[in-house]
């Protein structure tokens, strides 16, 4: 590792309102040094990447970039000393094509200048194949898939040669070969002398491709380690300032009936191709499979989000017909989808108002809101599901990843269930978020309910599952009992092989 100082941190003072955000945050980072920065959701990560990009002012302490000083710091200021972040939303145009998104914010032309667009295209095509993304330059944005979004702003960083390089949670949509893709880009930009800034929840990633490791709690930088010899337990207590006994609590529930039967489902649309899988009630079963494998397309094709093709579905032994999200809720099917921020919560919409938009009937008389029932309603969910805030009142962009996560799920449990389909219910919130999701998950299913459960995390997969079925090119490659479902095995059917012994 190199030891010239690329981008350094001394003292880092910020409060919001009555909230400090960071209490005296310093952070060392070398040219060539992939160092991640971990810590809880509000521990004060986003603040401080903010701070290096210029899109926070700090109120004390200092940047230095190579030794001088960053004054008046700016976004634009920052993305011209090349300072660059990849933050965890992707934040693309969905109007304008994967190759416009790309060169918008570099390109100097005048209104009167002549676009080369055949070069333009080219050189996003080239981009992208470079990080293995399988993604036309001619797409809308809009068009794109939440992991093939962050490919193309990881394609966009890279068309910026930035010398300081901030990925936040940079694989959090992304299946195992679109992440080994980013670890070989990664470690290319290393050995060019490119300072990193990893931010992640997944451990086992750290101890891939980081060097070094600081943690951050309530506003503080706890510890710099370097990354060889630290467990992901080492990490946790850090985080935490407490050990975790377990990530994933027991199962209690025992599976009873069918609940959700759906017999050789097809979608064209979206590339679903006869899927049959069953849930029981008190059942988990865990939906895996690669990114692009099918797994939310198939989600949305049984909420009736999309036209199916053919196919049926029976809940609890009755044939029924979804043509709509509205046909699915009166149903009893509910759906907490993977993009909380853009369908999960509406951020500037206060908590009490998320929580009951999919139940506005049963807060409304005479075509009117009541909206003491729905302040009474929503607190009961606060208190139920151990919302961290300090009203209904508050926005839901206020809270952290892992609080608008259970505002979200509050939404669908208002409904009263039968069915709970949650795709990435962790994606992007901290250990500790995770354990009280995954403890409310369990909850859920010991209560009945029947939950399918998406997810990219092989890990998550494997500790909540009671069965797991993988997808792959838009099919079920495999259906695996809690006691064959293993890594190697997932893996196998997500690459469309048979499983055999390892």
């Amino acid at each position: 590792m190199k030891n010239t100082p690329a981008l350094e941190a001394r003292g880092i003072e910020k409060s919001f309102g009555g909230v400090r955000a960071l209490r005296g945050v310093s952070l060392t980072l070398a040219a060539g040094e992939v160092h991640a920065l971990v810590g809880e959701n509000g521990a004060g990560k986003s603040t401080l990447i903010k701070i290096f990009t210029g899109a926070v002012t700090s109120d004390a302490g200092e940047i230095r970039l190579r030794g001088e000083l960053i004054e008046h710091n700016s976004p634009a200021k920052a993305r011209s000393l090349g300072i660059t972040a990849i933050y965890q939303q992707p934040a693309l145009f969905p109007d304008l094509s994967v190759s416009e998104n790309i060169a918008l914010g570099k390109e100097t032309a005048s209104v009167w200048s002549k676009i080369d667009w055949r070069a333009r295209r080219r050189h996003a095509s080239e981009l992208l194949e470079q990080i293995g993304a399988r993604v036309r330059p001619e797409t809308l944005a809009g068009e794109l898939s939440m992991p093939e979004q962050q490919l193309v702003e990881i394609a966009k960083a890279l068309d910026t040669n930035a010398s300081v390089l901030i990925l936040d949670e940079p694989t959090a949509s992304l299946g195992d070969r679109d992440t080994e893709n980013l670890f070989r880009i990664i470690l290319e930009l290393r050995e060019k002398g490119v300072a990193i800034v990893y931010i992640s929840h997944r451990f086992e990633e750290l101890g891939r491709i980081a060097d070094r490791v600081t943690v951050l709690r309530d506003g503080q930088s706890i510890e710099t380690r370097e990354m060889a010899g630290t467990t992901k337990q080492d990490l946790i207590r850090l985080m935490v300032g407490r050990e975790l006994e377990t990530v994933f609590p027991p199962s209690e529930s025992v599976p009873d009936a069918v609940a959700l039967d759906v017999r050789e489902l097809r979608c064209k649309a979206l590339g679903v191709e006869n899927v049959s899988l069953t849930v029981r009630r008190g059942e988990i079963v865990g939906l895996a499979g690669l990114a692009g494998s099918g797994r939310t397309q198939f989600a949305e094709a049984l909420f009736g989000l999309a036209p199916r093709d053919g196919g049926d579905v029976l809940v609890e032994g009755k044939r029924v017909e979804i043509r709509s999200a509205a046909d699915a809720v009166r149903l009893g099917i509910a759906y907490v989808p993977e993009d909380r921020r853009r369908h999960g919560v509406i951020l500037k919409m206060a908590i009490a108002a998320n929580t009951t938009l999919a139940s506005l009937g049963s807060i409304s008389k005479g075509g009117f809101l009541q909206f003491a029932k729905e302040r009474q309603t929503a607190l009961g969910f606060i208190s139920r599901l151990g919302v961290k805030t300090p009203s209904e009142d508050t926005p839901a962009g206020n809270l952290s990843g892992g609080n608008q996560q259970k505002v979200a799920l509050a939404r669908w449990l208002m409904t009263d269930p039968k069915i709970l389909i949650l795709d990435e219910p962790t994606q992007g919130i901290d250990v500790g978020a995770k354990t009280e999701i995954y403890r409310l998950i369990r909850q859920l299913a010991a209560r009945g309910l029947a939950i399918l459960m998406i997810s990219s995390e092989t890990e998550e997969i494997l500790g909540m599952s009671d069965r797991v079925a993988v997808m792959a090119k838009g099919r079920i490659a495999g259906i695996l009992d809690r006691a064959e479902a293993t890594p190697y095995n997932l893996l196998e059917l997500a690459l469309g092989h048979q499983v055999t012994a390892p």
